[in-house]
């Protein structure tokens, strides 16, 4: 198996633009690592520097302690699933599969056993002898996913690979591919814009932003500590909700103020920003962590309701909070009307404050 490492890699492309800046990362053995980011974060880049199909334009990269730089992508033993498939429309599933074992000279028995053996613990076995333009969305896929796992590679990369699949099926395919990760022990590095497959997939998460990595970490230390205001609104639907206001102090405590709207800080807040009353900050709140029992006092808020959108066992509610649109998710049982004002309590401990001018998280400093 591999353990991959970048250090201080960059990519720069001939007409001068700069996909990756500076990066360094440790890609543990049999680990299970998300790049995540919107398009054109340098994620792909970083996935085919891995496979050999980008070159490196400064630093190294690294398989366990081997050095890969000028190493060709067919000495890399490595296995990519793309998003489109990129299955040939003439041969059977069986063929797709056995390709890479074929132009490998392996034996055909082990062609045969491997194949089949990707067949069954994929579920296509029935397969076997259908083209791809007889086969669904998740069906193709899977025959990619098949091809990629008879090689037995040391690292398994993926690019977007569920993007074309409908929301139900990719939600299925997140558990097969899971599953898949926890029976071959092998290294997976994995790429997607979306959320959701990053927090559901992932040991470790790498955010991305015009080339330079903005946080790194496992799921759920991402998700509740977010190192800066990108970070905090990528994860998370509806996104996250900022508030402008400042620090103020009262009876020696710091709270948040944004003209009537008064809130509590939690204890983390008051020990990383004792002294700084007056101080701008951005105040996030996430949507659910409201509950529609009315404020009492400071650990509230009360707004203009803009729209009711019921979402089966919840239902979003968009408030006006002091002249800012904000969403907000509530139990289905909650009675709100267009027009009506709400009265909305705060989880304050789930609080989050940012410096208005770098982002960064001043509760959780990197």
């Amino acid at each position: 198996m591999a353990r991959i490492r970048f250090e201080s890699v960059g990519k720069q492309y001939p007409n001068g633009f700069v996909a990756l800046k500076d990066f360094n990362l440790v890609i543990e053995d049999k680990e299970f690592l998300v790049l995540l980011g919107p398009s054109g974060c340098g994620k792909s880049t970083t996935l085919n520097m891995i496979a050999g199909l980008e070159d490196v334009s400064e630093g190294s990269l690294f398989f366990d302690d081997e050095l890969m730089n000028i190493t060709p992508p067919h000495k890399r033993d490595v296995a990519m699933v793309f998003q489109s498939y990129a299955l040939y429309p003439n041969k059977s599933v069986y063929d797709n599969i056995a390709f890479g074992l074929k132009m490998r000279k392996h034996p055909r028995e082990e062609i045969d056993r491997r194949v089949r053996d990707a067949a069954r613990r994929l579920e296509i076995e029935p397969l076997l002898q259908r083209r791809p333009d007889q086969l669904s969305g998740g069906q193709r896929q899977r025959v990619a996913l098949g091809r990629a796992m008879v090689r037995q590679p040391q690292v398994f990369l993926m690019d977007e690979p569920l993007s074309n699949l409908d929301a139900a099926l990719r939600i299925s395919m997140r558990a097969e591919i899971k599953q898949l990760h926890q029976a071959m022990q092998t290294t997976f590095v994995y790429v997607t814009h979306d959320q959701a497959e990053a927090l559901t997939l992932a040991d470790r998460i790498v955010v991305m932003k015009g080339g330079v990595v903005q946080q790194i970490g496992a799921p759920d230390a991402i998700y509740e500590r977010p190192a800066n205001m990108f970070v905090a609104a990528f994860l998370g639907n509806p996104s996250i909700n900022f508030l402008d206001g400042q620090l103020i102090e009262r009876q020696g405590q710091l709270k948040f103020q944004r003209g009537s709207l008064t809130l509590a800080l939690p204890p983390m807040a008051q020990q990383c920003l004792a002294g700084q009353a007056g101080r701008e900050v951005v105040l996030g709140m996430r949507a659910e962590d409201v509950e529609t029992d009315g404020p009492t006092g400071e650990d509230g808020i009360e707004g203009r309701v803009l729209s009711v959108l019921p979402v089966g066992s919840d239902q979003f509610l968009e408030i006006e909070v002091e002249g800012v649109k904000t969403f907000l998710r509530v139990g289905k049982e909650g009675k709100h009307r267009l027009g009506e004002p709400a009265r909305l309590r705060v989880n304050l401990n789930r609080l989050h404050l940012f410096d208005k001018q770098s982002g960064s998280n001043l509760m959780y400093p990197a």
